[in-house]
Parts: structure tokens; C-alpha cells; sequence
């Protein structure tokens, strides 16, 4: 079945401007239909502070909540949660809107901190496997393993564990 547009463009087609501005003028009604879509919003927070304000007047954490909310026109998540639990212990608050107050707190966003960034230790340069990396060489200057070891330790670049015992390894073999 066409969609309700498809049967519009349809019936669109072929008309003089006169019709298309009856047409315009008889769909007018339809659109107005949907007015309590327009209504303006409901503010349960506003709604909310102002309970808890008149519940406890003497509570500095609702009034500077209230000061801020009608400032700023907003709260960050960590206040709404503050603001929901204070809710939640008065009991002055229905639950269909602490419901909505829950809904809006977990619509916003959870802004996390980045971890700082770990600098690694500078790794020392040991000695030993530079010693026996030199060996290797005098014994076998073209062996590829011990001089890529050699220039990677020569670029300030530590050797793993692994390549260490690769090292040592090498020595027992061809330094006898």
C-alpha cells in the first residue's frame, strides 16, 4: 500500500494553484489537531526544586540547586543524582515524577576523566649483552641477529627480555 505521501503527490498532480490552495486550506485543520504536541514542556525539575523548597526551606543543597538551575537553566548529572536522592528521602515527591527526574538523569551524557598517561621507566642499557653482542661480532661480523640487536641497543632502544636471552643464547652457541 502507498504511503500517505505517495497518495498526496498523487492527488497533487495536475491541479491549478487555486486547488492547490483549497487543498492547503482543508489540511490546515489536521496539522492544528496535533497542538497538544506543541503545549510547552512540563518542568519537573523547576517542578521538583520548588516541592523540596517549600518541604525544606532550611536546606542550603536545594537552594544553591534551585539558584543554579535558575541561572544556568540546567544541572549536570551528578546534581540531578544529588537532587533525586534528596527527592527519593523527603517522600513529598510522587514517583511518576521521580520516574521522569530517573529518565532525564539517565538520558545525559556520564562524562568520564582520562586516566593519566603512564610514562614508561627509561629501561638501562645492559651491559653484559653489549659485551656479548661484541663478541658475537668479532667472532661473526656478518651475523644478522647479533647486529640487529647491536643497532637496536645502540639506538638507546633497550632490548627485551626475550632478545636478552636471545643474547645469551647466541653466546653459548658460537662463543665457545
Amino acid at each position: 500500500m502507498p504511503s500517505a505521501k505517495t497518495l498526496r503527490a498523487l492527488r497533487l498532480r495536475g491541479k491549478s494553484i487555486e486547488d492547490l490552495n483549497i487543498i492547503l486550506e482543508e489540511t490546515k485543520p489536521t496539522i492544528k489537531s496535533f497542538n497538544h504536541y506543541l503545549l510547552p514542556e512540563i518542568n519537573i525539575i523547576m517542578n521538583i526544586l520548588e516541592s523540596l523548597m517549600t518541604a525544606r526551606p532550611d536546606n542550603a543543597f536545594i537552594k544553591s540547586l534551585h539558584h543554579q538551575y535558575c541561572n544556568r537553566g540546567g544541572l549536570s548529572k551528578k546534581q540531578l543524582e544529588g537532587l533525586y536522592a534528596k527527592a527519593k528521602q523527603s517522600g513529598v515527591i510522587t514517583s511518576p515524577k521521580l520516574a521522569t527526574l530517573e529518565a532525564i538523569i539517565k538520558k545525559k551524557p556520564t562524562r568520564f576523566k582520562s586516566e593519566a598517561v603512564k610514562i614508561a621507566p627509561e629501561l638501562k642499557k645492559n651491559n653484559e649483552s653489549e659485551i656479548l653482542l661484541q663478541q658475537i661480532l668479532e667472532k661473526y661480523p656478518q651475523h644478522k641477529m647479533a647486529l640487529f640487536l647491536q643497532a637496536k641497543n645502540k639506538n638507546n632502544n633497550s632490548l627485551s627480555e626475550a632478545e636478552i636471552k636471545e643474547v645469551e643464547r647466541l653466546a653459548k652457541v658460537l662463543i665457545k
